[in-house]
């Protein structure tokens, strides 16, 4: 029998709409002996079950994973991996010949908070974002091998830089299920290596496919610039839909590396690609004004509610520099990765840098994440992914 967390009179009304988050302060006592990742049953003021889930200390106290009375065992892990992987294959991501990069797990999107799993050909990428995950990580790596029926043979752990890190665990990356050195993937045809030893994230950011594809339709004939590249997936995308010029920029020299190391897996000898290891703005600063297309996808600028006037500040300069420079006629894809930044925030932060720039500009498109990272309905925080491609005058 699992140790209990009781509420307070009244806090259990998120629960009764399933929201998957118990926070700290709605709870009234709890038993003794309770430890950080140990799976508890949430219990009312009235002294009904409402939920089980993973307990961690801070704000938000016990992420849940199911509100009904289960054992979180085997059974359970294989039950919830094996509805994640219907669902891949049911949209046509997974088991898809020109695509075999995607992402099988997205925490309370697919009910299983605290776990992202990334799919990388035969390697899947795991992240635990919970003390509770990192214990159970065995049994989940075990339950993916099981439920995958061949498609994944090896499992990375990768949650050195996740987990909390007041709860001191000592954790270090590494396999813990097979092993490989292929970190070759392929996504829509596109071939690219995936740096999940040292990268950010699980090493490819996988959010974006369905952004760069349209990306890659705007491309033919115009001169683009990636800032913020990452490993270029951006960039190889408008190379393959026919772009004349593309550069890429990031402040990081090993990205920067695996950007060239991209673009020439896929268009060896290729002259249009250049890449550059430099700080955004100093480049947008000084860069002409000839890119037809501008792609802006810095990294999270605001991580907490408290960032949230700064970052929204910074996505208003960034904007700006990119209004200032793109061509008349041009396109800008811009994005925010922030989940506190709200998509009206950012979109007044967008709107504010254009009112600046004094430049005519439309809306074509409104962006957000792909179908592999779904929302659950009763947890709206679990859109992160905000994007507009706007047509500059």
């Amino acid at each position: 029998m699992y140790k209990q967390i009781y509420l307070k009179r009244g806090k259990e009304d998120s629960l009764k709409r399933f929201h998957p988050w118990v926070f700290s302060g709605a709870i009234h006592h709890a038993d003794d002996g309770i430890e950080e990742g140990d799976t508890v049953r949430v219990i009312t003021a009235s002294g009904d079950f409402i939920a089980v889930g993973h307990y961690q200390i801070g704000s938000i106290a016990v992420r849940v994973l199911s509100f009904r009375d289960v054992t979180v065992d085997s059974s359970f892990w294989e039950s919830r991996i094996r509805s994640a992987l219907r669902l891949r294959v049911a949209m046509g991501i997974a088991d898809n010949s020109t695509n075999n990069t995607y992402r099988l797990v997205h925490g309370e999107g697919d009910n299983l908070p605290g776990l992202v799993v990334d799919v990388y050909g035969k390697t899947a990428v795991m992240q635990a974002h919970s003390v509770g995950m990192h214990i159970c990580r065995m049994d989940v790596a075990q339950a993916i091998v099981k439920v995958s029926d061949g498609r994944i043979e090896n499992i990375y752990y990768k949650s050195e830089t996740t987990l909390p890190f007041k709860a001191d665990l000592g954790q270090e990356n590494g396999f813990i299920y097979g092993s490989s050195d292929d970190n070759t993937a392929m996504e829509n045809g596109l071939r690219f290596h995936v740096d999940w030893l040292k990268g950010q994230k699980t090493g490819f950011f996988v959010d974006q496919r369905e952004n760069r594809s349209l990306l890659e339709r705007y491309s033919y004939g115009r001169k683009v610039l990636n800032m913020f590249c990452y490993t270029g997936g951006f960039s190889f995308y408008a190379m393959r839909g026919g772009a004349s010029l593309v550069h890429s920029v990031d402040s990081s020299a090993k990205a920067i590396e695996l950007t060239r190391r991209n673009v020439e897996l896929n268009f060896p000898g290729d002259t249009r690609h250049e890449a550059f290891c430099e700080d955004a703005f100093k480049y947008l600063d000084e860069a002409g004004s000839h890119y037809d297309i501008v792609i802006l996808d810095p990294p999270a600028f605001a991580k907490h509610r408290g960032a949230i006037r700064n970052a929204l500040k910074g996505y208003c300069r960034l904007n700006a520099k990119a209004f200032e420079k793109i061509k008349s006629g041009g396109i800008l894809f811009t994005f925010s990765c922030s989940q506190v930044i709200t998509k009206d925030n950012f979109r007044n932060a967008v709107f504010t840098a254009a009112a600046m720039s004094g430049r005519k500009v439309r809306i074509l498109h409104q962006l957000h994440q792909p179908a592999d990272h779904p929302i659950n309905i009763y947890h709206p925080e679990g859109e992160y992914l905000k994007g507009l491609v706007l047509y500059v005058e």
